[in-house]
């Protein structure tokens, strides 16, 4: 029986490098993003897909989604993000809301619209923070908030869902070298990373899409709660000091 699974911000980035994975591992894919016209653009070429045009934020989209799609789905992966970078002073309440709307409403309300199809087949769940849930920053307020809340969601969904079998797990990314991210980050800022960072570059999204998919397969069939850092060791380097390397 084809294993089917929902991939969130599917359109682009580490979710399109997910569904095209799970792709190769002979799983249905249902691709979730609200961008529409990316997501048409993301899934034309692709086979075994369902492109579904749904924002995760918003509850009754959510439920929409849920009854729509022809599961039962045994995999979620809580991808869709918004990543929204400033000042605390400048970030107004209206930001902080939309940041937290997608980031942290949006993987609750979706693990809860798919639970009765994850009891069922007994599913894992992945949901994807990143090192700011792990470690501060600065321009990160809402953000690193944000996916620290889901950083601790995942524990409270592992803890309550594993009498049902359904395993639930955090995928922290660190700096990958995605399309958005080498548009906006200036030489300056790309040296900076790779002396923070013990392997000394960016991650590739293919490398996040390995972690996410390891984890909702039956290899780590007693792996439940955790957050895995797959960012190079940028967690382990503390303060850096890159300096002092030589």
């Amino acid at each position: 029986m084809t294993r089917i699974a929902l991939v969130t911000g599917a359109a682009r980035g580490i979710g399109l490098a997910t569904t095209k994975l799970f792709l190769e591992e002979g799983c249905h894919v249902v691709m979730v993003d609200n961008d529409v016209e990316e997501l048409e653009r993301a899934a034309a070429p692709l086979q075994n897909v369902t492109p579904m045009p749904y924002d995760v934020s918003d509850p009754e989209a959510v439920a929409t989604l849920a009854a729509e799609v022809e599961g039962p789905i045994s995999v979620l992966v809580n991808n869709a993000g918004l990543a929204d970078f400033g000042p605390m002073a400048e970030t107004s309440f209206e930001r902080w809301r939309a940041v937290m709307a997608t980031n942290l409403d949006g993987p609750f309300l979706v693990t809860q619209a798919f639970l009765p199809q994850l009891r069922a087949t007994k599913g894992a769940v992945v949901n994807i923070a990143s090192i700011s849930a792990l470690r501060a920053s600065t321009l990160r307020v809402a953000y690193g908030t944000s996916k620290a809340g889901v950083a601790h969601l995942t524990e409270q969904q592992a803890v309550e869902l594993g009498e049902y079998g359904v395993r639930v797990n955090c995928v922290c990314p660190g700096p990958v070298r995605t399309k958005l991210a080498m548009a906006v980050h200036t030489q300056d800022i790309i040296d900076a990373y790779h002396d923070a960072i013990p392997l000394n570059r960016y991650g590739q999204e293919r490398e996040i899409a390995e972690a996410i998919v390891w984890l909702c397969s039956d290899k780590a069939s007693y792996i439940t709660g955790q957050r895995l850092a797959v960012d190079g060791g940028f967690e382990a380097t503390g303060i850096g000091l890159p300096a002092l390397r030589s």
